[in-house]
């Protein structure tokens, strides 16, 4: 699938890992899959991107300190206009985890719960995103 494709609306498009020990993650998925990762600096934050091929498709970023989450995979969803999508899931019974922010050079995304409790996020990419 071409990186087009991934900016319509209504397709998966990222999948992010999030977790207290990034060496072992990377470790681990480089070997299972033979991903390629490259560390970028993202402020004061290391981000791992996922390669498979020549395609970026993913991401590994550590946990909060002290969090009290387990590691666990977080899927995105591109879509049109976030902030009109985040309205539009809670009239629809979501609520948001995550309100409307931007990624510097990336786009603008949002997390929310769907009506049962499960996580998504959601990003409406830039034109250099």
């Amino acid at each position: 699938m071409d990186k087009q494709a991934l900016m319509q609306h209504g397709v998966f498009s990222w999948n992010q890992l999030q977790t207290i020990d990034t060496s072992a993650a990377k470790a681990f998925y480089g070997e299972l899959f033979g991903w390629q990762l490259s560390d970028e600096q993202a402020g004061e934050t290391t981000y791992t991107i996922i390669k498979a091929g020549d395609r970026e498709v993913g991401g590994i970023t550590a946990s909060a300190p002290g969090g009290n989450h387990a590691p666990a995979w977080g899927a995105y969803v591109t879509v049109d206009d976030v902030d009109k999508q985040v309205v539009r899931a809670e009239q629809l019974g979501g609520k948001i985890v995550v309100p409307p922010r931007d990624i510097p050079n990336v786009g603008r995304f949002a997390v929310i719960n769907d009506p049962q409790g499960a996580i998504l996020s959601l990003i409406t990419y830039t034109a250099q995103g």
